[in-house]
């Protein structure tokens, strides 16, 4: 069973930094384009960042220039360097791998808090 496990979350300052990880199987990370969703309490699952297995990355408008996603190959790990935090970065952030070979069907972490004070 594929598994993706997260690790990084915790409890962060304003304008303060977290990197979260999150490691998966190689037979999934080498056909998935990896992501970063977060949700918060009474609103939907919204896409932070994603990146392909060729390294093109998609940002949410609102995470631009402060959020960065990266995948190690080497280690079938994809990371989010989060930078000058916000309170309303405050979310669950959630990996997804969505594979390509598989149609598309999409795999889930367990989940990470994020929680940043003002």
């Amino acid at each position: 069973q594929v598994q993706l496990v997260e690790s990084g979350g915790g409890l962060v300052q304003a304008g303060g930094s977290l990197r979260l990880s999150c490691a998966t199987s190689r037979s999934l990370f080498s056909n998935a384009v990896m992501g970063w969703y977060r949700q918060t309490p009474g609103k939907q699952r919204e896409l932070v960042a994603s990146i392909t297995t060729d390294g093109m990355t998609t940002y949410a408008d609102s995470v631009k220039g402060r959020f960065t996603i990266s995948r190690d190959n080497a280690k079938n790990t994809v990371y989010l360097q989060m930078n000058s935090l916000k309170p309303d970065d405050t979310a669950v952030y959630y990996c997804n791998g969505r594979a390509i070979h598989i149609m598309n069907y999409s795999y889930w972490g367990q989940g990470t808090q994020v929680t940043v004070s003002s």
